[in-house]
């Protein structure tokens, strides 16, 4: 099943189906998402329709800086597809003869400090349509680009339903994939053997004493679905529509740190396992900090990582 089905109980105590529709307007949906993208999508707004010159010429439909500070294109379609895939991914041509100008609109926008810390090795697309062809979701995955397929619903009430039905992580350029294994320090045979594929990704950025602790804990952050593994350049990521955790390695202590997509309101706080981050400057996103340095540890912090997929 990749579609949302709502129900609602009616006077009789039955539960009815609620039946979503596409918006009359494609600027609907548009300045609906804009308005909360941060807390539907985790991508700050910079800007709409913006406008790329006369050499590709085009508009973006929004572009914006997610949470992990890399640069990203939205386009969106009120009905079926009809070609939105292809018009993001050539607006990826601008996006990379633009980086100045991008940066100057994300130091406009978000600050100095902002522009300063935009990653440029894998900028995302989000395709935002009533639906995807199966040919779309095919050529997705064939292409070496980072893209989100997200399929919309509106319903009576004002509810607006938003589901990732199809995702590909992309593949960084080889300069910057080697840039990267050397800022992870990843072990040229990480990808040796039959470890898991997620943990092939990032073993090498783990410390030895903390690689097989670090196993037990991609298994967890893994076992409910899909889930996008992105090591970054201060964090390894763990994202569906948005990131559920982010892992920071503290070899000295030999303690991982995981940052949850948990309320930390609905937490009771343990001293020296979980910790209240909000208003805290921290690497990797998260309001709720949870300290692993065991076994024990990992299984404590099971439920909240339930959570913390459930709410990406």
């Amino acid at each position: 099943m990749t579609d949302l089905m709502l129900f609602r109980l009616d006077d009789d105590g039955w539960d009815v189906e609620l039946r979503g529709s596409t918006v009359a307007l494609e600027v609907e949906l548009q300045r609906r998402i804009e308005a909360g993208m941060e807390s539907m999508l985790g991508i700050r707004f910079l800007a709409s329709e913006y406008p790329t010159g006369p050499w590709h010429r085009g508009r973006i439909d929004t572009l914006g800086l997610d949470e992990n500070n890399i640069p990203v294109v939205i386009e969106y379609k009120k009905g079926s597809d009809n070609g939105v895939v292809s018009q993001a991914v050539s607006y990826l041509s601008w996006l990379d003869s633009a980086h100045h100008e991008f940066e100057a609109l994300v130091k406009e926008k978000l600050g100095a400090e902002a522009a300063e810390s935009i990653d440029w090795r894998n900028p995302r697309i989000v395709c935002i349509a009533a639906d995807f062809s199966h040919h779309d979701r095919v050529a997705v995955k064939r292409l070496r680009e980072r893209i989100d397929l997200v399929r919309y619903r509106v319903f009576d009430g004002g509810l607006l339903s938003l589901l990732l039905i199809d995702s590909a992580p992309g593949v960084h350029s080889p300069g910057l994939a080697r840039r990267q294994r050397r800022e992870w320090g990843l072990a040229a045979d990480a990808g040796a053997g039959d470890v898991k594929p997620s943990v092939r990704a990032t073993s090498g950025a783990a410390p030895a004493c903390l690689q097989d602790l670090y196993g037990e804990l991609d298994e967890a952050l893994t076992a409910w679905g899909e889930v996008e593994v992105a090591p970054l350049q201060h964090y390894i990521a763990y994202r569906r529509m948005v990131n559920l955790a982010s892992v920071i390695f503290r070899p000295r202590h030999e303690v991982i740190l995981v940052y949850l997509r948990v309320d930390p309101d609905t937490v009771q706080l343990e001293e020296g396992f979980s910790r209240d981050m909000r208003g805290i400057g921290h690497l990797g996103t998260g309001d709720l900090e949870v300290r692993v340095t065991s076994a024990a540890d990992l299984e404590k912090a099971g439920p909240l990582i339930r959570r913390a997929f459930e709410a990406a």
